[in-house]
This record gives C-alpha cells, structure tokens and sequence, in this order.
C-alpha cells in the first residue's frame, strides 16, 4: 500500500499526467526539459496539495523537493546527468512521500530499462524516424530520460490510486 492519499492522487493525476506528457515530448524532440515545465509540475502540488495532503505531509514534500534538487544538481554536476531532469526530478519528489521512495525508485528503475530500449529500438526503425525527423534524441549520444520521469510519475499516482 502506498502512502499517497488515493484521493489525492486522483486529483493530481490529470495535471501532472499533462505536464509529464509535455516533459517527456520535450526531451524526445528537444533533449530537454524546460523550466516552465518543470514550474508548472511544482505548482501543482504547491496550488493543490493543502487542499488534497495531510498539512504535515504537504509541508515534508518541500523538504524532498529541497533534498532532490540538491541530489540532481550533483548528478548534473558529477555524473553528467541533465539539469532539467533533476529539477523535473526534484519536482515530482514534492509528492512523493518518503514512505514510497522505495516504490517509486522500484519504478523508475523499470520505466528507465524499458523506456531505454524502446527508444532505442525505435530510433533503429526508419519508418519512425521519418515520422519525427526533427527529433534530436534519435541521434543524441544521451538518452532523454524525461521520458522515464514522465512515466514513473504517472505510474506512481495511478497506482496510489488503486494500492
């Protein structure tokens, strides 16, 4: 059983399902996650979680948002991960109780594996690199990994749902 509210994560599901479809388009066509993007997924939590979120619960999210963002600008910095991804990173922890961490690293382990090699599959197809020629992550030595993000964060919610 998971530690989000299932009403919660109900209400949080379609805006974040949103923001995270846009952030994972973004990496795949861009190799990018955009501020604004990354803004927008905090906001949501900031606008809906007093209303959603135990308030003790709601105020320990910033403190993991606080803590992630410390931990992506490490990895930004010495493991060549990118900026954007730990701050998009550091945003979805802001609904992440720390009691799901293990949950959602689970996750995100998964989604990273399979997004991995099916972006790496489908770049190989010539078909799918014609219907998105301008994407810059088809020949980009780095994997877009908004595109686990996304799919984690999704993931997570809607099985906060039903767990």
């Amino acid at each position: 059983m998971l530690s989000l509210p299932p009403v919660a994560a109900t209400w949080f599901l379609l805006p974040v399902a949103l923001v995270s479809f846009l952030a994972a388009f973004n990496d795949l066509k861009r190799m990018k996650l955009p501020n604004p993007l990354v803004i927008a997924l905090a906001l949501v939590y900031v606008a809906m979680g007093p209303f959603l979120l135990p308030f003790d619960q709601y105020l320990w999210g910033f403190s993991h948002g606080v803590v992630m963002y410390l931990l992506g600008m490490l990895a930004f910095a010495f493991l060549g991960v990118g900026a954007g991804d730990g701050k998009f990173a550091a945003a979805m922890s802001l609904f992440i109780p720390l009691a799901d961490a293990t949950a959602v690293l689970t996750l995100f382990a998964v989604f990273l594996l399979g997004a991995f090699a099916a972006h790496r599959a489908l770049r190989a197809l010539p078909a799918i690199r014609r219907a998105a020629p301008d994407w810059v992550s088809w020949d980009h030595h780095k994997f877009p990994m908004g595109l686990a993000l996304a799919g984690t964060m999704v993931s997570y919610l809607a099985l906060a749902i039903v767990l």
